[in-house]
């Protein structure tokens, strides 16, 4: 759908989801001619299931009502303003004021933007290529064995010697040197 109209409900008497969806299909009916007849509207998927979410408070029935709408703005406008004319829900006095008309796609749009820039922060953090890293990456790949010596005995051995966990005895300086 691509509006939302929300609408806040107050009737001066106990009554049921069913109720308020009842009385704004019937008191919307023939106002503006069959093309903007609710029910013919929903049967065409021009306007969604009507949601009605109602708590009630001393002897009271206040809550909202939410109808999503397919149609353009201008018709989306005008089922809005017919909703607000509903003054009856079954015996009771009953006032209905459009709060808002959500733009979905725009509010949709706005996810999206908001999820991409999360995206993109992640995928830079993540992904960031560090040139020194990768030039010393590259240095040690095609280093050739620097000659050290190591030890009282000043005994030929590879640059990191010290450091390493395993040590690999060869025959003599040139193993050192293409290692």
């Amino acid at each position: 759908m691509k509006y939302l109209i929300r609408a806040k409900v107050e009737v001066d008497g106990m009554v049921d989801k069913s109720d308020i969806i009842g009385a704004v299909f019937g008191q919307t009916e023939g106002l503006f001619g069959p093309e903007f007849d609710l029910r013919e509207l929903q049967d065409k998927g021009r306007i969604g299931r009507i949601i009605v979410d109602i708590k009630h408070h001393g002897g009271k029935t206040v809550g909202e009502v939410l109808i999503p709408s397919n149609l353009d703005k201008s018709e989306t406008a005008l089922v809005a303003a017919m909703i607000e004319f509903v003054d009856k829900v079954g015996p009771f006095n009953a006032k209905f004021k459009v709060v808002d008309i959500i733009d979905m796609r725009y509010e949709k749009i706005k996810k999206i933007t908001e999820r991409a820039k999360n995206l993109l922060k992640q995928w830079f953090r993540e992904k960031t290529v560090d040139v020194k890293e990768i030039l010393n990456e590259i240095e040690s790949a095609v280093k050739v064995g620097e000659l050290i010596y190591y030890g009282p005995d000043r005994l030929p051995a590879g640059p990191e010697v010290d450091k390493s966990n395993t040590i690999i005895v060869v025959e003599g300086r040139a193993d050192i040197e293409t290692q």
